[in-house]
């Protein structure tokens, strides 16, 4: 029988990480507001412009696809590219291949949307990074990366 003292290593349960895993997840969350405030049009919704987004990275899509990597249903994505048709952002047109789909890509004044957006971004985050330490620069930079792989499970 081994006896379990106070210097040994905590298993790996859940509730060993859970205040870590809550600080983690509201400071993540507080950071994602934040940026989102950081936007080239302020009545576009969150989800209008992760359409945007997805489109601007990934290229094309037909609704049913969009619907999916967005993770809304096929309804909720149809209002959401209407609107985003009706302000110039996307186009819809025939499917080459399949007639009966439509394709939804991005305009030019969509893919300034986007460029304009993620250049406010990153000029909030270059600013708040300046007023950091070296050292706390290096944390973050380290924490990205361990954030990226977090993300990718």
């Amino acid at each position: 029988m081994t006896s379990h003292d106070s210097t040994s290593t905590p298993t790996a349960d859940h509730a060993d990480f859970s205040p870590a895993a809550a600080q983690l997840r509201i400071a993540t969350f507080r950071l994602a507001r934040r940026l989102r405030t950081q936007r080239a049009v302020d009545s576009m919704s969150d989800g209008q412009f992760a359409v945007l987004a997805a489109l601007f990275v990934h290229g094309p899509h037909t609704l049913g696809e969009l619907a999916d990597r967005e993770r809304v249903s096929a309804p909720s994505m149809n209002r959401t590219v209407n609107c985003l048709q009706e302000s110039g952002y996307i186009t819809r047109t025939a499917d080459e291949s399949d007639g009966r789909k439509v394709v939804i890509s991005l305009t030019e004044s969509g893919r300034g949307v986007v460029d304009e957006t993620a250049r406010r971004r990153d000029a909030w985050v270059e600013a708040a990074l300046a007023e950091l330490s070296i050292d706390e620069r290096a944390v973050l930079a380290r924490a990205a990366e361990i954030m990226e792989r977090m993300a990718a499970r």
